[in-house]
């Protein structure tokens, strides 16, 4: 399974991750693979939860754009 995520720069130094498809799965790390090591591990977490109290599974419909401003 692949889920999408937003990663980038915290005010406190550290790398800051987000999981959209999944409300407030969000983590972080010293650097970008430790951040993106815990929001995996937040992901994998986050499901085995809704599994475990049969909720659905929200799909992952991210879509980003850039847009000029």
């Amino acid at each position: 399974m692949k889920r999408q995520v937003i990663i980038y720069p915290g005010e406190d130094g550290y790398w800051v991750t987000e999981c959209p498809s999944l409300p407030a799965c969000i983590s972080q790390g010293k650097t970008k693979t430790e951040a993106i090591g815990n929001i995996k591990e937040a992901i994998e977490l986050y499901i085995e939860v809704l599994k475990e109290e049969g909720r659905p599974i929200p799909e992952d419909n991210l879509e980003t754009v850039l847009v000029d401003v």
